[in-house]
């Protein structure tokens, strides 16, 4: 690989508003970690940019040195891409301005702002948009996936409340993509990840949601099979105003647990029903009629506070491997993989969830963006965390054990957004499906020479 051009590399440090970090130097190890501590890379310079001009003098640096760059938003990308070894990452988490028009009902967020920013500046305005389950979650990752959260089934997915993306490209442009402006830039940025440009600033649609009713109830483990086919139900007819996803999780010993249940393995749903307050609650009621819950902690809550919730499960630093799929249907055969498979969920900060896709995402077609799988029903997660690097051996074994359990029932791909680095180009292809050949002349027309490959990558189509 070339080496850095020290001249040049002088150049460009003086062109920097914002810190830029060399092996050698003081700060470096704190700047090249990321979310998932397993992931250890060493990149040859880091550039925590200021403003755009960092932003477009990193990608021209990059370009003409012939070197990796990677893009790194909040940093949670569990298969490590925004880092690389031997090249450059330019972080953008110093952008993390939002500005809110609330009369528009419209957001302007930096590129390195996470949900938790988004969600502080537009609660104050009784107002919200799909971010995720995470607040430090980064907005720029989570949305170029698409952006599965609390409010999908209602609002659609992240890139659905997209209007607009301010873009800098391969050749160092400064675009601005929309609907009528570079539209095909832009049905890429909608699920296409981070192969077509740095994404700078993002412009969301708002929309009324303020309090709303949710948290979590949890049953015994025994229940699991019985528990998540009366789930399976529920979420089929419920109001597209309610959102919930099933768990599995060992609990945590916190006080509000029960004694018996810590350190147990527990079943949840992870509710937010918005609208007024008393038919949310009657919408979940069911929920809490499955049969008596281990612990009920539904109530009225600020969305923020909901958005954050599984914050303190996964604190940067964890060992975390993960696989997921998108399901056609929970079927029965479905619900006894993982009765088999979810109680043995081997550590506190480890998951499995399942997350609905209906509703508002289901409402438009698969073409309409290039995130394709809006005809499923479910995506299942399955994460190992371990604070120990000695326990992740066996826990990355129950996260492949299981998924390949479920593979019989799944759709054969999986969200991009949980795509780990040992799943193949075959995977991202099948992700993509009929998308994918657009994609890729639309990778041609803006990155022809793939300089955005540190991610799941999108080769250009062929001249």
């Amino acid at each position: 690989m070339q080496s850095l051009d020290q001249t040049q590399l002088a150049t460009l440090r003086e062109r920097l508003r914002g810190p830029s970090v060399l092996p050698n130097e003081s700060g470096y190890d704190l700047a090249r970690s990321v979310h998932n501590a397993m992931i250890d890379k060493r990149p040859a310079l880091i550039i925590q940019a200021a403003n755009v001009a960092d932003v477009r003098a990193t990608v021209q640096f990059a370009r003409e040195q012939e070197l990796p760059l990677a893009i790194r938003g909040g940093g949670h990308n569990v298969a490590g891409l925004g880092t690389c070894d031997d090249g450059i990452v330019l972080d953008l988490g110093h952008m993390r301005g939002v500005r809110v028009d609330p009369q528009a009902r419209r957001a302007w967020v930096e590129g390195g702002a996470t949900w938790g920013d988004v969600d502080h500046a537009t609660h104050a305005f009784g107002l919200a948009t799909t971010g995720g389950i995470i607040s430090t979650t980064g907005v720029g990752g989570l949305t170029l996936g698409g952006g599965i959260g609390h409010l999908s089934r209602r609002f659609g997915l992240s890139i659905d409340n997209l209007v607009a993306a301010d873009v800098v490209t391969a050749d160092g442009q400064f675009i601005h993509a929309s609907e009528h402006e570079h539209p095909e830039l832009f049905w890429a940025l909608r699920g296409g990840g981070g192969n077509f440009g740095v994404v700078t600033a993002f412009t969301f649609q708002l929309h009324p949601v303020d309090t709303v009713f949710g948290g979590f109830i949890a049953y015994p483990i025994e229940r699991a099979a019985e528990v998540l086919a009366s789930y399976r139900a529920f979420i089929a007819d419920a109001p597209r105003e309610v959102n919930a996803f099933f768990g599995f999780h060992l609990a945590p010993p916190a006080d509000f647990i029960p004694e018996s249940a810590r350190l147990k393995p527990v079943v949840l749903i992870v509710v937010c029903a918005i609208g007024p307050l008393d038919a949310a609650e009657q919408a979940v009621r069911p929920l809490r009629e499955f049969g008596p819950p281990l612990l009920d902690m539904l109530h009225p809550l600020p969305y923020p506070v909901l958005n954050s919730l599984f914050d303190a499960f996964l604190p940067h630093g964890l060992f975390q491997y993960m696989k997921a799929g998108f399901d056609a249907a929970l079927t029965d055969a479905a619900i006894a993989v993982h009765e088999t498979y979810g109680p043995e969920v081997p550590s506190v900060p480890s998951i499995v969830h399942l997350y609905p896709i209906g509703g508002a995402v289901a409402e438009k077609q698969p073409a309409d963006t290039a995130f394709s799988y809006r005809d499923a029903a479910f995506i299942h997660t399955i994460l190992a965390a371990e604070t120990d690097p000695v326990a992740l051996p066996a826990a990355m074994q129950w996260v492949r054990d299981y998924w390949s359990a479920l593979q019989p029932h799944a759709m054969k791909a999986t969200y991009v957004n949980f795509l780990m680095q040992d799943e193949g180009d075959d995977q991202v292809r099948q992700t993509y499906r009929d998308n994918f050949t657009r994609l890729r002349q639309i990778k041609a027309q803006y990155d022809p020479t793939n300089l955005f490959r540190v991610n799941h990558n999108i080769p250009p189509a062929a001249s």
